[in-house]
């Protein structure tokens, strides 16, 4: 994930043709097309971040960073614009955009382009990605006034961030644990702390290699727990609960305890409201008792 503090060159756009306007019968997403990519995005983005979501039905994976970057953009009150790209039907506009994978997300400030991350994440790692990108286009002028504007960051969430995006995860791991010190009920730092932790946990994993021992020994816990943190990192929330769930409900003793607290780790990932970790919370009262 990438996410330089100076933004690139507009990329020229006004070359593309003509095509009608669409709208996502899936969601309220407005669709990025050769038409309006230009007259409607780029020009929004004189006024407040855009970010473009480029996915394909091809990639379930992509179809749900677009789903999550929906809820974030929800969440945030209109403070930033969501813009989602088929690259099947817009081929042409993909190449615009260089994308040469899915899912790919770029961020639109002042008409100035910035790659934000071409793979999936998980939702509190998105989260993170577009606090900096609300950030920056506030050094940029841009935001309403008042509550709309974002909030300035606190000095540790910037040196983690900066840490972050330089793969330094421990260092960013101490800036969160000392924003919590001074703020202990901070939310956003406990997700970034999370988010840190499991970027820790996963970083020196080989996927496939573990991904294969844990098949060939069901009965390990801390091979499960491994598999779940990587399905994590890959933002697979549903079968990192389910193969948890699965361990809580089979092993016995110190083993159970271990997958149980290992899962509400995970838990702290995800929003509290996300209909997800309700489901896994009553599995799991169901599971111990």
């Amino acid at each position: 994930m990438t996410l330089p503090a100076n933004f690139g060159r507009a990329i020229d756009l006004s070359g593309l043709g003509k095509a009608p306007a669409a709208v996502s019968s899936q969601s309220s997403v407005a669709q990025v097309n050769a038409a309006n990519i230009g007259t409607e995005f780029l020009a929004l983005s004189r006024t407040k971040p855009v970010v473009i979501a480029c996915w394909s039905p091809r990639s379930q994976e992509s179809m749900t960073v677009v789903d999550v970057l929906a809820k974030l953009q929800a969440m945030d009150e209109d403070r930033w614009t969501l813009g989602s790209l088929n690259v099947d039907t817009e081929a042409q506009v993909a190449q615009a955009l260089q994308v040469r994978t899915v899912p790919y997300a770029i961020a639109l400030v002042n008409e100035q382009i910035v790659p934000l991350f071409e793979q999936s994440y998980p939702e509190a790692q998105i989260r993170m990605v577009i606090d900096k990108v609300l950030s920056l286009a506030t050094e940029q002028g841009l935001g309403g006034s008042g509550e709309e504007v974002a909030a300035p960051m606190e000095p540790e969430e910037e040196e983690a961030l900066n840490a972050l995006e330089a793969g330094d995860f421990l260092t960013a791991e101490a800036a969160y644990k000392k924003l919590l010190d001074r703020k202990p009920q901070d939310n956003f730092a406990k997700l970034g702390l999370a988010q840190t932790q499991l970027l820790i946990r996963t970083s020196a994993l080989d996927a496939d290699v573990t991904l294969a021992a844990a098949d060939a020994s069901l009965h390990d816990v801390e091979l499960q727990i491994k598999c779940a943190d990587l399905d994590m990192s890959r933002g697979d929330v549903d079968l990192a609960f389910a193969r948890l769930l699965k361990s809580v409900r089979e092993f016995k003793g110190a083993e159970q305890l271990r997958a149980k607290n290992h899962l509400l780790e995970l838990f702290s990932l995800i929003d509290p409201a996300d209909p997800r970790l309700v489901k896994a919370r009553s599995a799991l009262a169901s599971a111990l008792y």
